[in-house]
C-alpha cells in the first residue's frame, strides 16, 4: 500500500487543482495499464473523522481534527507487484503537480506469513468469498419489458441497461436486435437481479431456479405475489405453511420463476387453526 501523508490543505479540506487530479488520473491509468494498480482513494480531513482508541477494553471515541498532520494519511494506493523495488519505482513516478509531498510504502501481510490453525481456516473461508453472488436471467427479447417491471414491483433500481446497439457486438447482428438488451442489472437493497435478451437459438426458459423475495410484511408480501401472478402461473398458493407465515411460488408472464415468502420460521401446523 502507498499512503500519501497529509499535510496543511488535505487537512484543511483543500481540494486537489484540476491540473493534480489530471495528473493523478494519467499516473493511475500507467499503473493500470502495467497491470498493478488495484485502487485507490483520497481520504477526507480528520475533522470529518474519528479516531477509537480501547483503554481497559472499553472504547474511546475522539472526534477530530488531529494535530500530528504529518503522521496522518490523506489517501492510499494498492498496488500489485512483485517486490519492493517494483513498488519504489512506481511510487518515484508519483505525479510532481501534487508538490512536495511525502509517500509510505508498507507490504500487506499474506495468508503464508500465518501459522496453520482453526483462526486462519477462518481467514480463508472469508478470502473465498465472492464481493457479490447476483441472479442472472435470460429473455427471448423482451429483457427491457421485464427488468422494468422487476424494478417496478420491487422498489429497486434499474441501474443499468445496455443495447447490444451501443456495444462492438452490433456489427455483427441484425438491426433488429440493436435495441435488445445485453446487459440490465436491478439493485435491491445491494443485491442484483441481472438480465439480457437472447437469440432464438440461445435462450432456454428457466427451469429449477427460483428468485427468492423475503418480506416482514403479510400485506406487502401477497401484493408483489400478485404482481407477479398477472399474466403468469401460480405455483404455489401464497398461504401459510409449516416453514413460513405465508409463502408462495408463481411463474411471471416472462417465464421467470419466483419465490415469496413472509415470515420464514413463523409458519407451523398449530397456528394454522387460529392463526390469520
Amino acid at each position: 500500500m502507498l499512503m500519501r501523508k497529509a499535510d496543511a490543505d488535505t487537512e484543511n479540506g483543500v481540494l486537489p487543482t484540476e491540473t493534480v487530479l489530471q495528473a493523478m488520473a494519467d499516473y493511475n491509468e500507467r499503473m493500470l495499464r502495467a497491470g498493478v494498480f488495484v485502487t485507490g482513494d483520497g481520504l477526507r480531513p480528520t475533522s470529518e473523522g474519528c479516531r477509537i482508541e480501547f483503554r481497559d477494553g472499553e472504547p474511546v471515541v475522539t472526534d477530530g481534527p488531529f494535530a500530528e498532520t504529518k503522521e496522518l494519511v490523506a489517501g492510499y494506493t494498492v498496488l500489485e507487484v512483485d517486490s519492493l523495488d517494483e513498488a519504489v519505482a512506481w511510487a518515484k513516478q508519483w505525479p510532481p503537480e501534487d508538490g512536495d509531498v511525502t509517500l509510505e510504502l508498507r507490504r500487506y501481510f499474506t495468508m503464508a506469513d500465518f501459522s496453520p490453525g482453526p483462526a486462519l481456516d477462518q481467514h480463508r473461508r472469508h478470502w473465498r468469498l465472492p464481493r457479490e453472488m447476483n441472479v442472472h436471467v435470460a429473455f427471448p427479447g423482451n429483457c427491457r419489458e421485464a427488468m422494468t417491471f422487476y424494478a417496478e414491483i420491487t422498489g429497486g433500481q434499474l441501474e443499468e441497461i445496455m443495447t447490444f446497439g451501443e456495444t462492438p457486438a452490433a456489427a455483427d447482428l441484425s438491426e433488429d436486435w440493436h435495441d435488445r438488451i445485453i446487459h440490465a442489472s436491478v439493485n435491491v437493497r445491494g443485491r442484483r437481479l441481472m438480465g439480457a435478451d437472447m437469440q432464438e437459438d440461445c435462450y432456454l426458459p428457466p427451469r429449477s431456479v427460483q428468485v427468492h423475495l423475503e418480506y416482514d410484511e403479510t400485506e406487502q408480501a401477497e401484493t408483489v405475489f400478485r404482481r407477479l401472478l398477472d399474466g403468469g402461473t401460480e405455483v404455489m398458493p401464497f398461504e401459510r405453511t409449516f416453514w413460513a407465515h405465508r409463502f408462495g411460488m408463481v411463474t411471471d408472464r416472462f417465464g421467470v420463476s419466483w419465490m415469496i415468502s413472509c415470515g420464514l420460521g413463523e409458519g407451523g401446523m398449530a397456528m394454522e387453526e387460529g392463526g390469520s
